[in-house]
């Protein structure tokens, strides 16, 4: 990983850069020392030779002349070789010590050697020659300077040779010099680019850190300043940004937990759009109102973006004509005002924002207050007119036998009994409203007060051939199985509810009573596959004097259309909510749920 770090870079270009500049310097200083000490050896053999010369030419005393030239070679570890034109020879002393010395046959047969006394040429060569070592004979690379002579009579040539292995030796300690050099040079080099290159980006890679808090949200973490360098200046740049970005974002959140607020306190539904229509933001009015589309269309699974036909036509009006346009829905019975207006972004349309407004309450009373004297008269007429019918029938002695006045006095004391319940269950509705009636709290166990509810109803159901069926859901405990409630006011919603579904399911249906139970609330299904309830009637179903029957006719075991509004207010006095979802001719489902109160 160092080879992909900044310190690793900067560390492998300095020892690179530092490499290649001594590798370069070595070669030129190598390559320069080789041609200095072989022009140096040149130099000295030619003064050699023409001081031999010199001698040769002008020196009466010659013989202790090339003596003393002859020591000097040795000091240098040079040969002399002087051959006359008679072929006479004279060696420097160091060849009589027996060193290695050239033999006089190899100059006088050596055609650039002999064109010294033939040609009286100057040369200078530089090659294999053979050399005599204590009469063993071996080739050797030798330098030989040669130069003609004449004094009077006398002709001849000097040479001065030496081996090129002295040049050599001089050479490569040189060179190990150089090496060595550069060898220390680059290990310092090395160790100081990586100190430098640690302390350089040593900032570096607590900004990084701190960039990598940053970017998980922890803005308090800030970058040491060290030094007032620009990399100081970087690290002060970087935690001013971080505060910075702190304030931002906290001012963000609380926007944005104020736009939510408000969002989730508004009792309108609000859906935002974008330009495709995806929703973006709703609220939970505006989720009811799409759970119950989601129902209404039979999706099992909520569909991302999925509204109602009515709801996307309305997003395209708004787009092609830029302005706010409004429709009304019906959903489930309820009806919702939608009213959508454009979002801009600065000049261009980047979505819609629509604002739903449930007006069924509205639609509710409109209607209550047309149907109320209605029902009112309806449920007292009947019983007024045959308490009056029968009774004029005893005044007026139409029933002539005991039996049929009996008869007739039953009919009187049945319909008596059925205004009874009436005006009962009004004062109880009255109380439940008022919020008169006390609730007697007590610890129920759900699976055996469920197993009841179901005996109880099985005869009826096994009368109508109607599956009756009780199903708990959760893993319950000895705790989980309690709940604190009214046991006598939640088993009258129960038996309203099941003996609804009962009356309204045809023969050989079913119906279901379904427990969900968790460690907030429990939930209470009542479910049947019966006659349904039409959409229309789906916002008056709790509410008093409610009957799906237009004719308003009932049988022997009709009610008196308050069971529905009772239910709903013992529900709501226990802290929960009743709801009803219905196809007309597939089933209906009741279901309302108990927040838990555990001991």
């Amino acid at each position: 990983m160092i080879w992909r770090s900044v310190v690793g870079k900067l560390w492998i270009t300095i020892l690179l850069l530092v490499s290649v500049v001594l590798t370069l310097l070595t070669i030129l200083l190598t390559q320069f020392f080789e041609t200095f000490y072989d022009d140096q050896a040149r130099e000295q053999l030619t003064k050699m030779a023409d001081r031999l010369v010199l001698i040769m030419e002008s020196d009466e005393n010659r013989e202790e002349a090339i003596r003393i030239t002859s020591e000097m070679a040795e000091a240098y570890s040079m040969s002399i070789m002087i051959i006359d034109e008679n072929q006479d020879s004279f060696m420097s002393k160091n060849v009589y010590d027996n060193s290695p010395y050239i033999p006089v046959s190899v100059f006088n047969q050596n055609d650039q050697l002999s064109a010294v006394t033939e040609n009286e040429k100057k040369i200078y060569v530089n090659g294999e020659f053979p050399v005599l070592d204590q009469n063993d004979e071996s080739m050797q690379t030798m330098i030989i300077y040669g130069e003609p002579y004449g004094a009077g009579n006398t002709k001849g040539g000097v040479y001065v040779y030496q081996s090129i292995e002295n040049v050599k030796k001089t050479t490569n300690h040189t060179k190990y010099l150089i090496f060595l050099a550069a060898g220390i040079a680059i290990i310092l080099t090395t160790v100081f680019a990586f100190f430098l290159s640690t302390r350089i980006t040593a900032p570096l890679r607590r900004m990084r850190e701190a960039a990598t808090s940053v970017a998980k949200g922890e803005f308090d973490m800030k970058v040491p300043i060290l030094t007032h360098d620009e990399i100081g200046e970087l690290g002060m740049t970087f935690n001013r940004m971080g505060r910075q970005l702190k304030n931002n974002i906290t001012a963000l959140n609380q926007e944005k937990e104020q736009l939510t607020s408000v969002l989730s306190s508004m009792a309108d539904g609000v859906i935002t759009f974008d330009r495709k229509m995806n929703i973006l933001v709703t609220n939970p009015p505006a989720d009811r109102f799409l759970q119950a589309f989601y129902y209404e269309s039979g999706m099992k699974t909520e569909v991302k973006g999925n509204v109602p036909e009515a709801v996307r036509q309305l997003f395209q009006q708004v787009v092609s004509l830029e302005s706010e346009q409004m429709t009304e829905i019906a959903i489930q019975g309820r009806s919702w005002v939608v009213v959508m207006t454009p979002l801009y972004d600065q000049s261009l349309i980047r979505g819609a924002v629509a604002v739903l407004r449930d007006m069924t309450e509205e639609r509710r009373m409109d209607k209550l207050r047309e149907d109320f004297v209605a029902n009112v008269s309806h449920e007292l007429k009947t019983p007024i007119a045959m308490l009056q019918g029968y009774s004029e029938a005893i005044v007026d002695d139409i029933a002539e036998s005991e039996e049929e006045k009996k008869e007739l006095a039953g009919i009187i004391l049945d319909e008596s009994k059925r205004m009874g319940r009436l005006v009962n269950e009004l004062l109880d509705l009255a109380r439940l409203e008022a919020g008169h009636m006390k609730l007697h709290y007590a610890s129920l166990a759900i699976v055996p007060f469920a197993e009841r509810i179901v005996r109880k109803f099985q005869g009826p159901a096994k009368e109508r051939d109607i599956q009756l069926n009780l199903s708990i859901r959760g893993n319950l405990d000895a705790d989980q199985d309690q709940i604190e409630v009214d046991p006598d006011r939640i088993e009258q919603v129960l038996t309203n509810l099941i003996d609804n579904a009962i009356r309204h399911t045809a023969q050989g249906g079913f119906v279901n009573l379904s427990i969900d139970v968790n460690e907030q609330n429990v939930k209470f299904y009542v479910s049947d596959n019966g006659s349904g309830i039409k959409e229309e009637d789906l916002p008056f179903v709790f509410e008093r004097f409610y009957k799906g029957d237009k004719a308003r006719t009932r049988g022997k075991s009709g009610g008196t259309g308050l069971g529905l509004a009772i239910a709903r207010n013992i529900v709501e006095a226990h802290g929960g909510q009743i709801s009803v979802h219905s196809k007309n001719n597939e089933g209906t489902t009741f279901s309302f749920v108990i927040p838990r109160m555990l001991k």
